[in-house]
């Protein structure tokens, strides 16, 4: 089977009505948002990528947003229990297209609250966002799932954005890279970048020095290219409306740092 697959989930009609937590409302074009959409899964699958598309879950407007439904390490999965409850149908269809692909499957039960966007991997350590969307008891229980399997849970407190991956994603060599005024503690990173733009955080890796990012990082994409990587950039201005960014609208499967 392809050893790189990524999960979708097309957005729906409720699109607009999506959360906002730490930025103001904008209007939303649906129509704009759906042509973005199938942008980002094309060039995922312009490099390599099979992507899965999910069930759609049109009652849920943030359900494109479909990293925040899981978490992934080697081939188990832990379904999250998403901070938003208006969130937590989003999980179900999630569930039944990783058990179709063959991953073993946990969950994350009450009262933990865990959002799949506050995870960074990056090699075997699992950053973990606590904040907004994920409890004390959320962290314990992403321990509890990946520990015994040699995954280091580190936790971070994250104030500033939705998700710890709204502030800091990682590079291909492992360095974390961040936009600092959003960062809470740089420090808990073993190797940290700044980068100039917001956007500019959010880096999906798509093999081979290619970084699938967001086109609103130009200054970033050019910083990356100087280090000797492959910038993919992808307009998803209509998500950004809604807190979302490259990474929350796929999951990941079998890659180093997700």
């Amino acid at each position: 089977m392809p050893s790189r697959r990524a999960l979708v989930r097309r957005p729906g009609p409720r699109l607009a009505e999506g959360l906002v937590t730490h930025i103001d409302r904008q209007p939303v074009d649906a129509e704009l948002a759906l042509r973005q959409w199938q942008e980002y899964v094309g060039a995922l699958q312009d490099h390599g990528w099979q992507t899965v598309e999910v069930e759609p879950a049109d009652d849920c407007p943030d359900a494109v947003f479909v990293e925040d439904t899981c978490v992934m390490f080697r081939n188990v999965a832990l379904i999250a229990r998403p901070g938003a409850e208006s969130r937590r149908p989003e999980t179900a269809a999630v569930e039944e297209t990783l058990g179709r692909l063959g991953c073993s499957v946990n969950w994350v039960w009450e009262p933990g609250t865990l959002d799949g966007g506050d995870v960074l991997r990056i090699g075997d350590t699992l950053f973990v966002g606590r904040g907004g969307r994920t409890n004390a008891a959320g962290v314990q229980q992403l321990r509890a799932a990946f520990e015994p399997l040699g995954a280091r849970v580190v936790a971070v407190p994250v104030s500033r954005v939705l998700h710890l991956k709204s502030a800091v994603t990682a590079l291909p060599d492992g360095t974390a890279i961040g936009y600092e005024p959003l960062v809470d503690h740089a420090s808990v990173f073993p190797s940290f970048m700044p980068v100039p733009e917001e956007p500019g955080a959010h880096a999906v890796l798509l093999g081979g020095g290619k970084l699938l990012m967001a086109a609103s990082a130009p200054k970033t994409a050019e910083l990356f290219a100087d280090l000797g990587y492959e910038p993919v950039p992808v307009d998803i201005g209509e998500f950004e409306k809604l807190e979302g960014c490259v990474t929350c609208l796929s999951v990941r499967l079998r890659e180093l740092h997700s």
